[in-house]
């Protein structure tokens, strides 16, 4: 697998692969959907569109040995030492072999490199424990911030925000 900044021909494959990834019964064939509690599409091709055109935004994409997209993972600049990590996904099929850790890895690099971010966050669903302590095996921590859900549901979702400082990006010679 690569993993490397996703440019506008890997979109539409690698938007079937985020779908997949989080809603849908093609979900279901991994752990980390969000069928059972959302029904509408995660995002389109103009939002991840938007994200490529972003100054303050990275989608990393990783590629499999055929150069198929199999995963992303986003990264936005929040503030001065601050990112955002959001939209990680790795096809269903493919989860729990280690390409999600891969991907946190080359997304917190990433961060630290282009942003000069020290710190990182995400937010995750509420009612997803699983995620949680999967985040927190890989050092993050959970804060007391809570934030809403960004599209109004009944009953009403919440964000609940994880951290992580970062070390230092790798200066490669």
């Amino acid at each position: 697998m690569d993993i490397c900044l996703a440019a506008p021909a890997d979109l539409p494959l690698l938007h079937r692969v985020i779908e997949r990834a989080y809603r849908g019964d093609e979900a279901r064939a991994g752990w980390t959907f969000e069928s059972d509690l959302l029904t509408d599409a995660r995002t389109d091709i103009e939002e991840l569109q938007a994200i490529l055109a972003s100054p303050t935004d990275r989608l990393l994409v990783a590629i499999d040995d055929n150069g198929m997209p199999i995963g992303c993972v986003q990264i936005s600049k929040r503030d001065e030492d601050v990112a955002y990590l959001g939209l990680l996904c790795i096809d269903p099929q493919l989860q729990a072999a280690g390409l999600g850790r891969r991907m946190i890895a080359a997304a917190e690099d990433q961060a630290a490199r282009d942003f000069g971010a020290t710190t990182i966050e995400m937010t995750v669903i509420d009612r997803r424990p699983e995620l949680i302590a999967y985040y927190q095996r890989r050092g993050y921590v959970l804060t007391d911030e809570k934030r809403p859900f960004p599209v109004p549901l009944d009953p009403p979702l919440e964000m609940v925000v994880l951290a992580k400082a970062l070390a230092a990006p790798v200066q490669l010679s």
